[in-house]
């Protein structure tokens, strides 16, 4: 499309921005796979060649000569190249916005808050370190989310070309489905954090009177020697499912509304992703918290949290959705 060359800079701009939003949102989601694998492998057996490596089945403690396993410093390595990489595309793009000179003035505070997450994680990085301390784990894994959503949402206003043509969804239903993401993102950190992953087994075999609300304290440091079956955890594990159940019933109501609405791929996305999360979440336990599947369910948290926030807008990038 032909652009007045008064206005052609201002959409180069706006061109730039998002593909580097877009390149934001990729780089954070592998931190927070990263970050997810790094925590979790502290927290698992030593997988020997061949095994299958389950988070948290057996505690070891390494010699005092032993180096540490080469995949877990491959990951730390790979988290720190990535993590300075897209610290310098936040700083890139909150300077491209400000010096736009007022035209992009959404995108500068968008971009102005990812830079102030990312220092507040490089800060937290710093002084947690290898801390077990479940306010740690929610710190990173909130943040990591949270700069994953506005990556993405930076990257869906940079690229609105017409303000009339936004389709918006049902915005109270969204808020809800939105919320309660965002809270099953946080009790699954504490079921992490907690080492409760193992703790329901199964629907019918879930004391929760065997559990304690200590669990979801976040600045109660877990025992040293807990394993995933404890029952203390059954309470966050519990909390856990029904609030992934409620949202299920909230993406239900979202995709129907999607589908009446025209907007078929959106709609099956709506439906598909919870599916996935929860077939996810049966295999892993099952399967006693193999590695890959707990990634995966992180993995696909997130791709459900772009789809929700996409939903409001038409802009280009979201549009081929439908």
């Amino acid at each position: 499309m032909y652009l007045p060359f008064s206005q052609a800079p201002h959409a180069r701009r706006r061109l730039v921005l998002q593909r580097m939003a877009w390149l934001c949102a990729a780089l954070v989601l592998v931190i927070v796979v990263l970050s997810a694998f790094i925590r979790l492998s502290q927290a698992s057996q030593a997988c020997e060649p061949g095994s299958l490596c389950r988070v948290g089945a057996v505690r070891m403690e390494p010699d005092a000569g032993q180096s540490p396993r080469a995949g877990v410093a491959m990951a730390r390595l790979g988290h720190r190249v990535v993590a300075s990489t897209a610290l310098l595309l936040v700083v890139a793009m909150t300077g491209l916005a400000l010096a736009s000179g007022g035209r992009l003035r959404g995108e500068a505070r968008l971009a102005l808050t990812l830079l102030g997450l990312a220092l507040f994680l490089a800060v937290l990085g710093r002084w947690g370190g290898q801390s077990r301390l479940p306010a740690v784990t929610l710190g990173n894994l909130l943040g990591g989310f949270a700069m994953y959503a506005l990556s993405v949402r930076l990257a869906l206003m940079a690229g609105r070309t017409d303000a009339s043509n936004v389709q918006a969804a049902p915005a109270p239903w969204l808020g809800v489905a939105l919320a309660l993401t965002w809270v099953q993102v946080a009790l699954g950190g504490l079921v992490s954090a907690g080492q409760a992953g193992l703790s329901c087994p199964a629907l019918g075999a879930c004391d929760w009177r065997a559990g304690s609300w200590q669990a979801l304290n976040p600045w109660v440091l877990p025992a040293a020697d807990l394993l995933p079956t404890h029952a203390e955890g059954a309470v966050v594990h519990l909390l856990h499912r029904w609030c992934g159940l409620a949202l299920a019933l909230v993406l239900c109501r979202l995709s129907w509304q999607e589908w009446r609405r025209g907007r078929r791929a959106v709609a099956a996305w709506l439906l598909g992703l919870p599916l996935l999360l929860v077939a996810l979440g049966v295999v892993q336990i099952g399967l006693q918290l193999p590695l890959a599947m707990v990634l995966a369910h992180n993995a696909v948290s997130a791709l459900l949290l772009a789809v929700l926030l996409g939903m409001g807008r038409s802009e280009p990038g979201y549009a081929g959705l439908r």
